[in-house]
């Protein structure tokens, strides 16, 4: 039997306001003095991160951790798949590729995953005092449920109280709610322990009917009505409001190119907190216009969404862009873009054995092999207008890239890495800009190319801005919900009760 005390939290659908749920309450367990951690059976995700010992997790449970204090670890999310195509994935296992599979494949076998699930889960119950659990979709989908390993079937495995969400900002939440309760099965619904509504925009006291009439229907009490919080927390994959934003009106205009299989898209949330960078995702030429700088980020399939900027003009768009001197960063996927080929000889990227033209921006070459590096690294930018920057990240990517041009940072052990050309930049690093360090250096230099002074006021670092939105966060929803009524589904007192 387990140690720790657990609740989970499920949604009646994706987008429900399950991961920002669930990191709140870690942030309010270990405000209130418990030692909590966040766990997700099983992730889909294209935004994920490596952890101290080089294994690979998503995103969401580290974010979970950061507001419960504590280092991210790859037993908070032991099954991770990052979506190939529209019916495979890469299933990572316990930190490591276990393979490419067809969803078919993957239903077949994710059965014989409980044994990894159960001893990650048990094993960090050991550890601390509550696990705060994330359910995935909705528990009610019925074509699923038999073979369920992160809804209602982890429920049962680790028996762990529920709480069910809700998202009234879509519209429908009474019918979501009551519905997915009423495709549950009797035992399941045993589980629910209370309703939350969540994303509420206006006076609650209009909800106060229909929050009788679903209790009663339901036979359970709702345990709170969350506001609509505006928090600048890291967001789940395509679901991201960011991935919508369109041009902002700031001195400088960031285009970042929205690729179909687009990764790890918040190495750039730090550009969006600084008050003279308008960061917008461009998925066409006609939208891209004339920006200050252009990124090529992160994707989980570097050869087709290579083939993509061809098709969509967006390639013609960049190269034009830049022959006018206009900067480009490109990072890891987009990073091997930039160079001259990309080789895949065993078809372990695409699909395939194939060569393509690169963009031919960087003098680097990149060949794709089934290794993936997996490492958390602390560098120095070294290429202008950057250099002196202190870097801190992490690499995560298949292929190897050969440069025959000058590096972009050099990693504390003396290795170089990346590649400039002029004012083409590419890198591996994720996180690059978590210091601050780099993006004051870049708001410098596109402001002295565009002929305008710098903002002097200080920012922000960005650990101690993300740590200020983990208390609002915590601080909005601990107000919104009946925190006597979670503690006694947990079978907890709240300590200072004690």
């Amino acid at each position: 039997m387990s140690k720790a005390s657990c609740i989970m939290v499920q949604g009646t659908m994706s987008g429900a306001g399950k991961s920002l749920l669930c990191a709140a309450l870690c942030r309010i367990f270990a405000q209130d003095g418990y030692r909590t951690a966040p766990f997700k059976s099983q992730n889909m995700a294209l935004n994920s991160f490596v952890t101290r010992d080089g294994l690979e997790m998503g995103r969401a449970q580290v974010v979970q951790a950061q507001a419960a204090g504590i280092e991210p670890d790859v037993r908070m999310n032991p099954i991770l798949l990052k979506p190939s195509s529209d019916v495979g994935s890469q299933v990572i296992v316990n930190g490591e590729v276990r393979g490419q599979m067809p969803a078919a494949a993957y239903f077949k076998m994710k059965r014989s995953l409980i044994p990894d699930i159960l001893a990650a889960y048990n094993s960090l119950a050991e550890a601390v005092d509550i696990i705060v659990i994330e359910g995935a979709g909705s528990p009610a989908e019925i074509n699923l449920k038999a073979d369920d390993i992160v809804n209602m079937g982890l429920a049962k495995l680790v028996d762990a109280p529920v709480l069910l969400a809700g998202d009234i900002d879509r519209g429908g939440v009474f019918a979501q709610l009551y519905g997915t309760v009423e495709l549950l099965e009797p035992d399941e619904r045993a589980r629910i322990k209370g309703l939350i509504i969540n994303k509420f925009r206006g006076d609650v006291e209009i909800l106060r009917p229909g929050l009788a009439m679903l209790e009663e229907k339901t036979h359970l009490p709702v345990l709170g009505v969350v506001p609509y919080l505006k928090v600048d927390i890291e967001d789940e994959d395509s679901l991201s409001e960011r991935l919508e934003t369109g041009k902002t009106v700031k001195p400088l205009d960031i285009a970042i190119l929205r690729l179909p299989h687009i990764s790890n898209f918040t190495d750039f949330m730090p550009l969006e907190q600084h008050p003279l960078l308008g960061v917008r995702y461009v998925q066409n030429a006609h939208t891209l216009g004339t920006p200050d700088l252009v990124i090529l980020p992160g994707t989980k399939n570097t050869v087709d969404d290579l083939l993509w900027l061809r098709q969509s003009g967006l390639e013609p768009a960049l190269l034009k862009l830049a022959a006018r001197g206009t900067p480009v960063l490109g990072v890891c996927g987009g990073y091997q873009m930039l160079g001259q080929t990309l080789a895949d000889p065993d078809g372990t990227e695409s699909g395939r054995a194939q060569t393509l033209r690169g963009l031919g921006l960087l003098p680097t070459r990149t060949t794709f092999t089934a290794r993936k590096r997996r490492a958390q690294v602390t560098a120095e930018a070294t290429a202008a207008p950057f250099a002196g920057a202190a870097l801190t990240g992490y690499e995560i990517h298949t292929g190897r890239t050969e440069v025959e041009g000058l590096p972009f940072c050099t990693q504390a052990d003396g290795t170089p890495e990346g590649c400039v050309q002029d004012t083409v930049w590419g890198t591996y690093l994720h996180g690059l800009f978590d210091t601050g360090e780099l993006t004051e250096k870049l708001v410098a230099a596109l402001c002295a190319r565009k002929g305008i002074a710098p903002d002097t006021a200080a920012l922000m670092p960005m650990e101690q801005y993300r740590q200020q939105q983990f208390d609002l966060l915590a601080e909005g929803v601990r107000k919104a919900l009946d925190m006597d009524a979670l503690y006694a589904a947990m079978g907890l007192a709240r300590k200072e009760q004690l």
